[in-house]
């Protein structure tokens, strides 16, 4: 019943029909079943995703080795701060592997949790932030230029990107260094906001987007996809379970991550 109820969708009403038993009984059984027991992985040197997703009202955390396809580890968090990366690390760590280089989605901040390992900003995600700030459509030259940039990172190098962005600082900097005045007083913000936020953003993990390219041996992917379409699995399992408890959810999610597909 567990298992038709977390692999195949059936909700309470389903089972209800397909093993005639009361709505009530077949929530006490699903509550008391036991999700499946977590694989053993043995300690060792890993390149590993770190990336969250919220699911409900809650925040899941997962640490996926994409070469190997295992998730490592998870947690539930209130938010993603660097507290909740730093304590799924030291999990990973306690429990015997060795980080050789994470994967991270481009959030500010995190990469400095993982100071001294290899960190790869994941292209897409990336690019995405760069579209979010600028819309496909921007109005300005600067932001029309400054997309093309982000929508050819996975062409380039690092030089070449850098390159890139210089030339195109001296085109636009005096652009987004502009001010605008509020209504005549000495307060003021920038002008062009959102071209610069993406600029800076592109500026602040330029270090962090070829990390792949310097350590070939090491595979590390330049995109988050291995648990970006994990977490579409999860998302499409529990779709069929929403107005669910707090603690159900949860509990159908880590009998989803503990089936590992190695």
């Amino acid at each position: 019943m567990w298992k038709d109820h977390v692999w195949k969708r059936q909700t309470v009403n389903d089972l209800t029909k397909t093993y005639e038993k009361s709505e009530k009984t077949i929530r006490t059984i699903l509550d008391r079943a036991e999700t499946r027991p977590s694989v053993y992985i043995p300690p060792q040197c890993v390149v590993c995703i770190f990336d969250a997703t919220h699911i409900g009202d809650d925040v899941l955390l997962n640490a996926r080795e994409p070469n190997l396809k295992l998730n490592l580890g998870w947690a539930w968090i209130e938010s993603e701060t660097k507290e909740g990366y730093a304590t799924l690390k030291a999990n990973l760590e306690s429990r015997g592997f060795n980080l050789k280089a994470v994967i991270l989605d481009g959030r500010t901040g995190i990469p400095r949790v993982f100071e001294g390992i290899p960190v790869q900003i994941c292209q897409f995600h990336q690019l995405q932030i760069v579209r979010r700030k600028l819309t496909l459509r921007p109005e300005t030259e600067a932001g029309q230029t400054l997309l093309a940039i982000g929508f050819s990172i996975s062409k380039k190098t690092e030089a070449i990107l850098t390159s890139d962005l210089t030339e195109w600082f001296k085109k636009y900097g005096d652009f987004i260094n502009e001010h605008t005045y509020t209504n005549g007083t000495k307060r003021w913000r920038y002008t062009h906001r959102r071209v610069r936020s993406a600029y800076n953003s592109l500026k602040r993990n330029l270090p962090y987007l070829y990390t792949y390219q310097k350590y070939p041996d090491l595979k590390i992917p330049n995109t988050t996809n291995s648990l970006d379409g994990y977490w579409s699995r999860i998302k499409n399992l529990l779709s069929a379970h929403r107005g669910k408890n707090k603690e159900r959810i949860r509990k159908i999610a880590t009998e989803i991550l503990r089936k590992q597909t190695a």
